[in-house]
Parts: C-alpha cells; sequence; structure tokens
C-alpha cells in the first residue's frame, strides 16, 4: 500500500539537535514542511555522505519553510558521539532523529526485519502531516539532495496551485501543465 496522501501515524522518540536531546512527534512535522530522509544507521561508510549533503543544502530547505529529520535505527545519544566525531556529520544542523524501536523504519516501510536497520528513504510531508513524495531504495545507493529539493519546490507548487501539474524534469519558474481533455494525445 502506498503512503502517498496518508497522514503520518502517531510517533514519539528523542533527536540530538543543536548539542541538546529534544523530543520529535508526529506533531513536530505538523505547521511546516517536512523532509524525513531515513538511513540504514550511524557510523556506517555512505551515510555521513548523505548527512553532509543534506547539511550543505539545509539554508536552502529552512528558505522553503521546511525542516530535514534525518533517521536511523540508533538512538539519539549515538547520534551525538556520530556529531561530534565525524567532520561530515558534525555539519548538520538538523534533528538526528532515534528510532531504535523501530516504530519510525515500519511506519515508513523502510524497516529491513533481519537487518534491524532502515532502507534509504525520503519523505516530503506537508505541514498538515501528509506524506506528498516517498522514495526508497537500496542502501548501496546514496541520495542527491538536490533532487529531494526540486521535489519539495514541486510539492509545494502544487499544493499553491490546485489544478497545476509538474511535468517531468520540472523546476522551480519552468511551464506547469493544467490537466485537460484537449492535452490527451498531443503531448
Amino acid at each position: 500500500m502506498s503512503l502517498i496522501n496518508t497522514t503520518v501515524p502517531t510517533f514519539s522518540t528523542t533527536a540530538f539537535h543543536n548539542g541538546k536531546f529534544v523530543p520529535v512527534s508526529d506533531a513536530s512535522l505538523r505547521g511546516e514542511w517536512s523532509v524525513l530522509v531515513f538511513m540504514p544507521a550511524a557510523f556506517t561508510f555512505n551515510c555521513p555522505t548523505e548527512v553532509e549533503d543534506a547539511a550543505d543544502s539545509y539554508a536552502e530547505f529552512q528558505k522553503l519553510g521546511a525542516e530535514v529529520y534525518i533517521v536511523t535505527t540508533d538512538t539519539h545519544f549515538s547520534h551525538k558521539v556520530w556529531h561530534e566525531t565525524s567532520p561530515a556529520v558534525g555539519k548538520a544542523k538538523f534533528p538526528l532523529v532515534g528510532d531504535p524501536t523501530h516504530t519510525l523504519t515500519r511506519a515508513f516501510g523502510v524497516h529491513i526485519e533481519e537487518e534491524g536497520l532502515a532502507l534509504r528513504g525520503t519523505f516530503v510531508i506537508n505541514p498538515e502531516g501528509v506524506i506528498k513524495t516517498a522514495e526508497i531504495h537500496d542502501n548501496a545507493i546514496a541520495r542527491d539532495m538536490k533532487e529531494t529539493l526540486r521535489k519539495l519546490k514541486a510539492a509545494q507548487f502544487v499544493a499553491k496551485n490546485p489544478g497545476q501539474v509538474c511535468p517531468a524534469k520540472w523546476n522551480e519558474g519552468a511551464k506547469t501543465l493544467t490537466p485537460s481533455l484537449d492535452l490527451v494525445g498531443k503531448i
């Protein structure tokens, strides 16, 4: 079953954020755009490259009114040490969310039962807590936050412009489409 256009399930956990342990719940995702980025675990090889990429793009996410949440199956304690010891992860100014109970990884369909880890999953969630994009793939393939930003911008555009759709490779400022019978077979 697809998670698209479903509401984020109820959850409550702890994150390491800006030097403190802070609560994070489904209520934290309300009122602004959110991007949940699931990773297998802290202290791995590929994950720090993704955290660094998200950190390098964080100002643009904030400019768009979105918070980024990195989620692994580790504890918030592990995230504190990861942040303090990895130069790449140390750049993170967003919450590093612990999911040691696997509540989030299971709810978002990214949990690997036999490993107790998460697949790489990215979810854009609107201010009402509704999932608008979902991407899940193999752990050997890291993501590009530029593509996540593009998807966030597209989700924000269609939310503000009902009746419009963003075609393939759409970027901010590009032409959109208004679906109609007149377009069928003409594109």
